[in-house]
């Protein structure tokens, strides 16, 4: 048998039902050497050189197995895997996440299989518990007044949807008086969004600490409105009355 990684790979995705990590795959192939070795030669094993050793079959395999697969080694494998399902418009996605890859429905026929399982349709988040999760994303671990610093209002209602979702958890609670309850996100949420840490979360101007904390500062102490620079929205220019007049005499 031929050794080859990318069918080995497809071989473990699709056997297992639980994310497959890198270790997890490296400790295949240890398997793989450790059985091998102990196991004796098979007595009707064919031998090309003619020789009495009884390995003629099993030393050729196991020279093409690498003793030990690099994480380099599987994440360029598991590139090549997704997009070859992605070129080849399979039924299935391989995906990363937080525990490690997993293979997954493509999108376009999620129903079908939604259908055959008699299950209701996936709720969509509202746009409060989309902006609360990601005010949480973005500023963890943040107390319910912070939250509700930046959107205005009660946060009550998005933060027990997304409890209970399980897109967020509490994480502690924070060093100020009354030592109220810190949010942040859950590995859930990062295969929710298709990430593998918070890192890879896209930059934000708009939900940038820096602003954030400078917002909480003036929600607390000033009674001042936000501008559009204040949010890192491009401001837009207005021209002052006398400009006005002068280009209409003009």
């Amino acid at each position: 048998m031929e050794f080859n990684l990318k069918k080995i790979l497809k071989a473990l995705l699709l056997s297992n039902s639980e994310p497959l990590s890198i270790r997890d795959i490296q400790a295949v192939i240890t398997r793989y050497h450790e059985q091998a070795e102990a196991e004796p030669p098979e007595p009707e094993a064919e031998e090309p050189s003619g020789e009495g050793d009884g390995q003629g079959v099993i030393e050729p395999i196991l020279q093409q197995v690498p003793s030990l697969l690099t994480a380099t080694q599987i994440r360029d494998a598991m590139d090549a895997i997704a997009h070859e399902l992605e070129d080849q418009r399979e039924v299935y996605r391989l995906l990363q996440g937080p525990a490690g890859y997993r293979i997954a429905t493509s999108p376009e026929y999620a129903d079908w299989v939604r259908l055959m399982r008699n299950e209701a349709k996936p709720m969509k988040l509202s746009q409060a518990a989309m902006e609360t999760l990601s005010i949480i994303a973005y500023r963890q671990p943040v107390t319910r007044a912070e939250m509700e610093a930046i959107r205005g209002v009660s946060v009550d209602s998005a933060v027990s949807k997304l409890l209970e979702l399980e897109l967020i958890l509490v994480t502690g609670r924070a060093d100020l008086p009354g030592r109220p309850i810190q949010y942040g996100t859950t590995d859930k949420f990062l295969e929710f969004i298709g990430v593998r840490s918070i890192e890879e979360l896209p930059a934000s101007d708009v939900l940038s600490p820096t602003q954030i904390t400078e917002w909480f500062r003036r929600s607390t102490q000033e009674d001042e409105p936000l501008t559009d620079k204040d949010v890192g929205l491009p401001e837009e220019d207005k021209e002052t009355p006398t400009e006005e007049k002068n280009e209409e005499n003009a």
